[in-house]
Protein backbone atom coordinates (compact mmCIF):
# COMPACT_ATOMS: atom_id res chain seq x y z
CA UNK A 1 0.00 0.00 0.00
CA UNK A 2 1.43 3.41 -1.25
CA UNK A 3 1.52 6.51 0.57
CA UNK A 4 -1.04 7.77 -0.96
CA UNK A 5 -3.24 5.02 -0.12
CA UNK A 6 -2.91 5.28 3.18
CA UNK A 7 -3.85 8.65 3.68
CA UNK A 8 -7.34 8.11 2.00
CA UNK A 9 -7.88 5.21 4.11
CA UNK A 10 -6.85 7.27 7.07
CA UNK A 11 -9.30 10.20 5.85
CA UNK A 12 -12.15 7.60 5.49
CA UNK A 13 -11.90 6.06 9.18
CA UNK A 14 -11.59 9.66 10.17
CA UNK A 15 -15.00 10.50 8.90
CA UNK A 16 -16.27 7.42 10.24
CA UNK A 17 -14.98 7.67 13.67
CA UNK A 18 -17.98 10.43 14.37
CA UNK A 19 -20.77 8.28 13.35
CA UNK A 20 -19.44 4.53 15.01
CA UNK A 21 -19.12 6.79 18.40
CA UNK A 22 -22.58 8.09 18.17
CA UNK A 23 -23.32 4.59 17.20
CA UNK A 24 -21.69 2.95 20.33
CA UNK A 25 -23.23 5.43 22.40
CA UNK A 26 -26.55 4.89 21.16
CA UNK A 27 -26.10 1.28 22.26
CA UNK A 28 -25.10 1.72 25.73
CA UNK A 29 -28.20 3.99 26.12
CA UNK A 30 -29.81 0.66 25.46
CA UNK A 31 -28.04 -1.22 27.67
CA UNK A 32 -27.63 0.74 30.42
CA UNK A 33 -31.44 1.54 30.56
CA UNK A 34 -31.81 -2.14 31.03
CA UNK A 35 -28.81 -3.37 33.14
CA UNK A 36 -27.10 -2.13 35.68
CA UNK A 37 -23.71 -0.52 35.47
CA UNK A 38 -21.70 -3.06 37.39
CA UNK A 39 -23.78 -5.95 35.96
CA UNK A 40 -22.28 -4.98 32.66
CA UNK A 41 -18.92 -5.80 31.50
CA UNK A 42 -16.98 -4.58 28.66
CA UNK A 43 -17.10 -7.93 27.03
CA UNK A 44 -21.17 -7.81 27.32
CA UNK A 45 -20.72 -4.09 25.79
CA UNK A 46 -18.39 -5.13 23.10
CA UNK A 47 -20.69 -8.52 21.87
CA UNK A 48 -24.29 -6.57 22.14
CA UNK A 49 -22.88 -4.13 19.79
CA UNK A 50 -21.03 -6.10 17.56
CA UNK A 51 -17.73 -4.66 17.75
CA UNK A 52 -14.38 -5.73 19.23
CA UNK A 53 -13.70 -4.83 22.54
CA UNK A 54 -10.40 -2.95 21.44
CA UNK A 55 -12.37 -0.23 19.42
CA UNK A 56 -14.81 0.74 22.86
CA UNK A 57 -11.41 1.35 24.30
CA UNK A 58 -10.02 3.32 21.43
CA UNK A 59 -12.87 5.58 21.79
CA UNK A 60 -13.71 6.00 25.22
CA UNK A 61 -10.64 4.28 27.08
CA UNK A 62 -12.55 2.10 29.84
CA UNK A 63 -16.42 1.58 30.99
CA UNK A 64 -16.56 4.78 33.39
CA UNK A 65 -15.14 6.82 30.31
CA UNK A 66 -18.01 4.87 27.72
CA UNK A 67 -20.53 5.50 30.96
CA UNK A 68 -19.96 9.38 31.56
CA UNK A 69 -19.89 9.53 27.68
CA UNK A 70 -23.32 8.25 27.28
CA UNK A 71 -24.56 10.89 30.46
CA UNK A 72 -23.12 13.70 28.48
CA UNK A 73 -25.07 12.52 25.00
CA UNK A 74 -27.94 12.66 27.35
CA UNK A 75 -27.54 15.98 29.20
CA UNK A 76 -26.89 17.54 25.16
CA UNK A 77 -30.43 16.08 24.62
CA UNK A 78 -31.97 17.37 27.74
CA UNK A 79 -30.34 20.63 26.94
CA UNK A 80 -31.94 20.97 23.76
CA UNK A 81 -35.45 21.25 25.25
CA UNK A 82 -34.70 25.26 26.01
CA UNK A 83 -32.92 25.82 22.35
CA UNK A 84 -36.50 26.62 19.96
CA UNK A 85 -38.33 29.12 22.66
CA UNK A 86 -36.66 32.41 22.63
CA UNK A 87 -39.47 33.79 19.80
CA UNK A 88 -42.22 32.98 22.44
CA UNK A 89 -44.01 35.47 25.55
CA UNK A 90 -42.08 34.41 28.89
CA UNK A 91 -45.14 32.01 29.59
CA UNK A 92 -45.42 30.06 26.22
CA UNK A 93 -41.66 29.65 26.58
CA UNK A 94 -41.87 28.62 30.78
CA UNK A 95 -44.93 26.21 29.17
CA UNK A 96 -42.56 24.56 26.47
CA UNK A 97 -39.64 24.09 28.29
CA UNK A 98 -41.02 22.50 30.94
CA UNK A 99 -43.06 20.61 28.57
CA UNK A 100 -40.06 19.30 27.06
CA UNK A 101 -38.22 18.55 30.17
CA UNK A 102 -41.18 15.72 31.38
CA UNK A 103 -40.82 15.03 27.75
CA UNK A 104 -37.46 13.54 27.75
CA UNK A 105 -37.72 12.05 30.78
CA UNK A 106 -41.01 10.09 30.04
CA UNK A 107 -38.72 8.96 26.92
CA UNK A 108 -35.52 8.27 27.97
CA UNK A 109 -36.24 7.62 31.42
CA UNK A 110 -32.77 5.53 32.25
CA UNK A 111 -30.54 8.56 31.19
CA UNK A 112 -33.09 11.16 33.23
CA UNK A 113 -32.33 9.10 36.16
CA UNK A 114 -29.16 8.83 36.26
CA UNK A 115 -28.64 12.65 35.56
CA UNK A 116 -30.71 13.98 38.73
CA UNK A 117 -29.51 11.00 41.10
CA UNK A 118 -25.77 11.28 40.02
CA UNK A 119 -25.02 8.19 37.92
CA UNK A 120 -22.92 5.48 39.48
CA UNK A 121 -23.31 5.83 43.28
CA UNK A 122 -22.20 9.53 44.75
CA UNK A 123 -20.14 10.06 41.27
CA UNK A 124 -18.82 13.57 41.56
CA UNK A 125 -18.29 13.93 37.25
CA UNK A 126 -22.22 12.83 36.83
CA UNK A 127 -22.87 15.23 39.84
CA UNK A 128 -21.19 17.39 37.78
CA UNK A 129 -23.26 17.20 34.61
CA UNK A 130 -26.49 17.56 36.36
CA UNK A 131 -25.25 20.54 37.92
CA UNK A 132 -24.66 22.09 34.13
CA UNK A 133 -28.11 21.11 33.07
CA UNK A 134 -29.56 22.79 36.11
CA UNK A 135 -27.60 25.98 35.31
CA UNK A 136 -28.82 25.73 31.61
CA UNK A 137 -32.31 25.62 33.05
CA UNK A 138 -32.02 28.54 35.76
CA UNK A 139 -30.27 30.68 32.76
CA UNK A 140 -33.58 29.60 30.91
CA UNK A 141 -36.34 30.71 33.43
CA UNK A 142 -34.20 33.99 34.29
CA UNK A 143 -34.28 34.96 30.61
CA UNK A 144 -37.86 34.30 30.13
CA UNK A 145 -38.76 36.16 32.87
CA UNK A 146 -36.66 39.20 33.72
CA UNK A 147 -34.58 39.36 30.35
CA UNK A 148 -31.17 38.71 32.44
CA UNK A 149 -29.35 35.79 32.74
CA UNK A 150 -27.31 36.70 35.98
CA UNK A 151 -29.26 36.15 39.30
CA UNK A 152 -29.23 37.42 42.70
CA UNK A 153 -28.55 35.15 45.39
CA UNK A 154 -31.78 35.01 46.52
CA UNK A 155 -34.02 34.42 43.13
CA UNK A 156 -30.69 31.58 42.23
CA UNK A 157 -31.29 30.23 45.81
CA UNK A 158 -35.29 30.29 45.16
CA UNK A 159 -35.32 28.58 41.93
CA UNK A 160 -32.63 26.47 42.48
CA UNK A 161 -35.32 24.74 45.09
CA UNK A 162 -38.10 24.87 42.37
CA UNK A 163 -35.71 23.34 40.37
CA UNK A 164 -34.83 20.44 42.73
CA UNK A 165 -38.68 19.59 43.47
CA UNK A 166 -38.98 19.11 39.55
CA UNK A 167 -36.71 16.72 39.73
CA UNK A 168 -38.14 14.49 42.72
CA UNK A 169 -41.99 15.46 40.88
CA UNK A 170 -40.38 14.22 37.38
CA UNK A 171 -38.97 10.97 39.21
CA UNK A 172 -41.93 9.94 40.88
CA UNK A 173 -43.91 10.87 37.77
CA UNK A 174 -41.89 8.41 35.20
CA UNK A 175 -42.10 5.79 38.00
CA UNK A 176 -45.95 4.78 37.32
CA UNK A 177 -47.26 7.57 34.87
CA UNK A 178 -50.71 7.67 36.51
CA UNK A 179 -51.29 11.31 35.57
CA UNK A 180 -51.12 13.15 31.73
CA UNK A 181 -47.88 14.57 31.16
CA UNK A 182 -49.79 17.50 30.60
CA UNK A 183 -51.24 18.03 34.24
CA UNK A 184 -47.79 17.59 35.69
CA UNK A 185 -46.30 20.01 33.78
CA UNK A 186 -49.36 22.55 34.42
CA UNK A 187 -48.32 21.48 38.04
CA UNK A 188 -45.06 22.75 37.77
CA UNK A 189 -45.66 25.77 35.56
CA UNK A 190 -48.19 26.97 38.72
CA UNK A 191 -45.66 26.49 41.05
CA UNK A 192 -42.67 28.59 39.36
CA UNK A 193 -45.09 31.31 39.01
CA UNK A 194 -45.81 31.46 42.92
CA UNK A 195 -42.11 31.28 43.23
CA UNK A 196 -41.55 33.91 41.08
CA UNK A 197 -44.06 36.03 42.70
CA UNK A 198 -42.20 35.37 46.09
CA UNK A 199 -38.74 35.98 44.69
CA UNK A 200 -40.38 39.57 43.73
CA UNK A 201 -41.35 40.44 47.54
CA UNK A 202 -37.92 40.17 48.22
CA UNK A 203 -35.61 41.20 45.08
CA UNK A 204 -37.93 44.24 43.66
CA UNK A 205 -35.80 44.10 40.89
CA UNK A 206 -37.21 40.64 39.84
CA UNK A 207 -40.36 41.33 39.34
CA UNK A 208 -42.77 38.17 38.31
CA UNK A 209 -44.37 38.36 35.29
CA UNK A 210 -47.80 38.91 34.95
CA UNK A 211 -50.41 35.91 35.37
CA UNK A 212 -51.55 34.66 31.94
CA UNK A 213 -54.80 35.37 31.07
CA UNK A 214 -57.74 32.60 31.33
CA UNK A 215 -60.63 32.22 29.40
Amino acid sequence: MNMSQQRGRAARATERSPSRRAELIATGRKLFADTSYDALSMDDIARHAGVAKGLIYYYFKNKRGYYLAIIEDAVAGLAELAGSTHDLAPYARVRHTVDGYLRYAQHHQAAYRAIVTGGVGFDAEVLAIRDAVRDRMLTTIALGAWGRADLPPLARTALTGWLCSVEGVTLEWIREQLLPRETVGELLVRGLGDTLRLIEEYEPDCPAPPRPQTG
